[in-house]
């Protein structure tokens, strides 16, 4: 059973930079893709960013390409999201999902990940 947890949430002033981690358990192997998603108040949950365990591919919502990098470390069972430039827009609950089989396609889709962490808060500040 894949368990997701992820850390590294908080209050931020727009601007300033947060670093998200997930630490994976029961995986991920080389069929995996691991994405970001993130959910703000009254709106649906939206894709942020995925990789490729295998490859190493990567993708990006087009509302942070350039501003957030995803890597992957299969020695530490992680991965994390590095924030930059954040904006208010950006406040919303980051959640780390697992889709066991999605390392070819890497997947946007929600309803693509099987695994879902608890979400860490991300709130930034004008």
């Amino acid at each position: 059973q894949v368990q997701l947890v992820e850390s590294g949430g908080g209050p931020v002033q727009t601007g300033g930079s947060l670093e998200l981690s997930c630490a994976i358990s029961g995986g991920p192997s080389s069929t995996f893709a691991m994405g970001w998603f993130r959910q703000a108040p009254g709106k649906e949950r939206e894709f942020v960013s995925a990789v490729s365990w295998s490859t190493g591919a990567t993708k990006y919502a087009d509302s942070v390409k350039g501003r957030f990098t995803i890597s992957g470390d299969n020695n530490k069972k992680t991965v994390d999201l590095h924030m930059n430039s954040l904006k208010p827009e950006d406040t919303a609950v980051y959640y780390c999902a697992a889709d066991p089989y999605g390392s070819v396609v890497v997947p946007t889709f929600v309803k693509s990940y099987d695994y879902w962490g608890q979400g860490t808060q991300v709130t930034v500040s004008s």
